[in-house]
Parts: C-alpha cells; structure tokens; sequence
C-alpha cells in the first residue's frame, strides 16, 4: 500500500466555471503549508482566486505559493499562529488589501494520541485553540468583509473529519474539535440567512504529514504493528482500501464553495469510503 503524499497536477484539480471565482475575491486557507491546505490552496488558485495561505511553517507554506504560481495560479502567504488572535487579525486585514475576503477555509489541525485519563491538558488547550477557536475566530473577522460586498456574500468551509461523526479511542480532543466544528458550520449558516454559507468537509485517513506521522503512536498505543494500524485500524472500516488524496479532498471543497453548492448550507459532506454508514 503507498502511503506517501502524492504531488498535485493540474489535472488533478476540479476546475469549475464561477464568475465569482476571480482573482478579485480572496480565499484565505489555514494550514496552507501541507497537506489538505496545501492541496486546498493549489485548487482555489488554479480556480482563479487570490489565496492567501495562513501558516506557522513557512518554508513549508513559500512552497505552496511557488507551486500555485507554477500551475498558473495566484497564492500569497502570511506568517500566522493560530494560537495569536493578534496574528489573525493582523492576517485578515493583510488579506483584505488583496481583494474583498469572500472564501474562507479552515483546515489546520494537529493531533495528540492519548487517552481521557492521562491527556495532558496543555495538550488539550493548545488543540482547542488551534482547531475550534481559531476557526470561530476567523469566521468572525471575515463574515464582516463577506456581508460588506455587493452581493453580501461568502462562503466558510471547515474540515472535519470521519471523527466528527463517530469516535475513536484515544483522540478524545480530535473529536470533540471535529463535533465542534460542524456545530460551527450550523451556526453560522443560521445566522447567514443564505448569503454567508458554511459547510464542513468529512473524510477518512487521507495520505497526508498528519494522518501519517499517527501511525507509530497508534502502534504503541494499541500494541500493533504500524502495518496493521494502516490495514486494520485506519482502513478496516472503509469500504475503498486506500487512503484519500489530499487534492480529492481540495476538490470536495471547490464544489462547496461554488455556485453549484448554494443548498449546502450547514451541511456536511461526509466522504469516507463507507467508514461510517456501511456494516
């Protein structure tokens, strides 16, 4: 089974026909440095939109702008911590010198493997931070910037995860951020009044630095090989025996901000190769 995070062309991406996918319209991704955001951000430029890459690791994250520039997209980055409300605000309104924010797409995430009992709470603390109140965060300081446009319109997608759905031992602050995140979602859909929409994005383990970099500690924790963590723990459930890409994911997200997506409206676009539904 290959695992490696696989490298994004062109013709990997969704390329969907929006006028409001312009380089006039900003789309500001967290975590734009690997994985998901990386692949989210490649996608939203190559679909014409100004990103704007929001990240701690910035070698990482100058990466992602080079290769959005080199698939003919427009990508910036911004040195950010999520940890910082100073950070973001000062993100923000960088962005919005770049063009009117009308995307905003939270996807940076961490994960610590360890039980209810012996979780250490800066642990707990740093995640919650980073994976629900940044988001929340964010939201509230581009949702202004959204309604203040002609059309009063925007749209903010989250990623969850299949552990917004369903639990998993061991990652208790995994899924309570992925539970509060589609809460998130549903929030600010209400208050959207169909204009600002919100969406989350559910998938399995997608071959990415985070899902990856797991499998040791899954090992140690459950007493198993780091092969049968990938067979049995990460893949048993599902129903597609290979990890997602991370630019199948992107996609899902282009549709979702796009004007073909105007009734996904808190909603939640579970992807997991049957992880969840089929028995």
């Amino acid at each position: 089974m290959d695992i490696r995070e696989p490298e994004i062309t062109r013709d990997d991406i969704l390329v969907l026909q929006d006028p409001d996918f312009n380089p006039d319209h900003v789309c500001l991704v967290s975590g734009s440095a690997t994985g998901i955001g990386r692949a989210v951000a490649l996608a939203a430029a190559v679909n014409g939109l100004t990103v704007v890459g929001l990240d701690v690791n910035e070698a990482e994250a100058e990466k992602t702008v080079a290769r959005a520039a080199g698939l003919g997209g427009r990508a910036h980055f911004i040195p950010t911590d999520l940890n910082r409300d100073e950070d973001m605000e000062r993100a923000v309104a960088r962005a919005a010198g770049l063009g009117r924010i009308r995307y905003l797409i939270n996807v940076a995430g961490m994960q610590h493997i360890d039980s209810v009992e012996n979780f250490p709470m800066e642990k707990y603390d740093l995640m919650q931070r980073v994976m629900l109140r940044a988001p929340f965060y964010l939201s509230q300081l581009t949702i202004p910037h959204m309604k203040g446009g002609p059309d009063g319109a925007g749209v903010i997608g989250h990623m969850a995860s299949v552990h917004a759905h369903i639990t998993t031992r061991n990652k208790p602050v995994y899924n309570i951020t992925k539970f509060g995140l589609r809460a998130l979602a549903q929030s600010i859909a209400a208050e959207g009044e169909g204009r600002v929409r919100s969406f989350t994005v559910s998938t399995g383990f997608v071959r990415t630095p985070l899902a990856l970099n797991q499998i040791p500690a899954q090992a140690a924790q459950r007493g198993i090989s780091q092969e049968e963590v990938v067979s049995e723990v990460m893949m048993g459930a599902s129903r597609v025996k290979e990890m997602m890409k991370p630019v199948e994911v992107a996609n899902l997200f282009i549709f979702g901000l796009s004007r073909y997506a105007r009734y996904l409206v808190g909603g939640d676009m579970l992807f997991d190769g049957g992880m969840v539904l089929t028995y």
